[in-house]
């Protein structure tokens, strides 16, 4: 009967070890499978800072997805998990750096407040949030790139252009009706860009010659289109 009794404790034990060590395994399984996701998004911007990086020194047409993936310190297969292609990948760039810049200004047309005491604001956000930042860079190679890959520049357009003009149309008509800029200005808003551009244009081909003051030369360029709201 001891012999018995002995067995069914032993049975017992051994049955209560597996159960504390499959329990032991799922709870080290979860924070395992936690991990996966930050690692994943670590990975994917990796992969799109190493193409900025390739597209800035070597263009669009010329920049090899297994150079991407050397920057990024990954496989090239592993590109194939994020994005279809290079066109994708791209594409991705795009969204990933400039649509949260693009809600911003969409947030500003949506504040029915004179259009003077938004310059500041406008000004600022283009150099904290382009000319200071790789968002240049991005602006830069579809001005480079955008004519020999129109697929690119309709994305680009469809994305970015499209919402930005919209909000801005819609921001200089009510400062037209206000009388705080020319009535015709609202029909181009691409004259409110029209420093940045030449500013980041500037910046690549002529900084190390003549540094620009942006900041200063967008302020001005939004001075003369206030002057009007100013006359007596």
């Amino acid at each position: 009967m001891r012999r018995v009794a002995g067995f069914r404790q032993s049975a017992a034990g051994r049955a209560g070890r597996r159960k504390r060590a499959a329990e032991a395994a799922r709870a080290a399984a979860v924070p395992a499978s936690a991990g996966r996701k930050p690692r994943s998004s670590e990975r994917r911007e990796a992969i799109l800072a190493a193409a900025l990086d390739e597209f800035s020194s070597r263009g669009f047409e010329a920049a090899r997805l297994e150079d991407v993936a050397r920057r990024a310190g990954v496989a090239k297969g592993t590109i194939y998990l994020y994005f279809r292609d290079k066109e994708n990948l791209f594409q991705e760039l795009i969204r990933t750096m400039l649509t949260p810049l693009v809600g911003t200004i969409e947030a500003m047309e949506q504040a029915d407040v004179p259009l003077p005491m938004l310059a500041d604001r406008i000004v600022d956000l283009f150099v904290s949030q382009v000319y200071e930042t790789r968002r240049k860079d991005v602006v830069r190679l579809m001005i480079s790139e955008g004519r020999r890959f129109p697929k690119l520049a309709e994305f680009y357009y469809r994305e970015v252009l499209s919402r930005i003009i919209a909000a801005m149309r819609a921001l200089l008509g009510r400062a037209a009706a206000r009388g705080e800029v020319p009535e015709g200005l609202a029909d181009f808003p691409q004259i409110i860009a029209a420093p940045g551009l030449v500013a980041i244009v500037w910046n690549g081909l002529f900084e190390r010659f003549e540094p620009l003051d942006v900041r200063k030369m967008m302020k001005t360029h939004l001075d003369l289109l206030f002057a009007q709201g100013r006359l007596p």
